[in-house]
């Protein structure tokens, strides 16, 4: 979803999951404008890398996916995606599918991530990424989420 496309879909109804697909495509082309498109615009927005310093603020987001950029763009697939929202607010618990290009060739991590949107004057915009390292029993649905819901 091209940047202009992002802020015109959350301004007439867009949705959470619109800025999460379009902070996803983000990633994966390394595109910087678009990434931060998705972030609200107040001082109080946070990210946490897996095992990296909480950031505060859009300048030390922007910084830090810039130098994750800078090595090149970042193939994460989000899955399992647990949601939970209200009016305006939105909380997403994803399961990311990261490749990540070692010496020795492509691997995939498992990270575990929370992305908080709140419904703004914008749209739907990010205001907290957290990412953990995941484990490979996150990689199957456990089976309270495979059960079909029956009402």
């Amino acid at each position: 979803m091209p940047h202009a496309k992002l802020r015109a879909a959350a301004v007439v109804g867009g949705s959470a999951d619109d800025t999460e697909a379009a902070f996803y495509e983000a990633l994966q082309k390394g595109d910087i404008e678009q990434l931060m498109a998705c972030w609200a615009e107040e001082d109080d927005i946070v990210c946490v890398h897996p095992g990296g310093p909480r950031l505060l603020g859009a300048g030390a987001i922007r910084a830090a996916f810039e130098a994750m950029f800078a090595h090149g763009t970042l193939r994460a697939r989000p899955a399992q995606v647990h949601r939970v929202q209200a009016l305006a607010s939105a909380v997403h618990s994803v399961v990311e599918h990261v490749e990540v290009m070692l010496p020795d060739g492509m691997h995939e991590a498992l990270v575990q991530a929370t992305n908080v949107y709140h419904k703004t004057p914008q749209g739907w915009r990010m205001v907290a990424h957290h990412a953990s390292p995941g484990t490979v029993g996150e990689a199957q649905p456990s089976p309270a989420q495979a059960r079909p819901v029956l009402h």
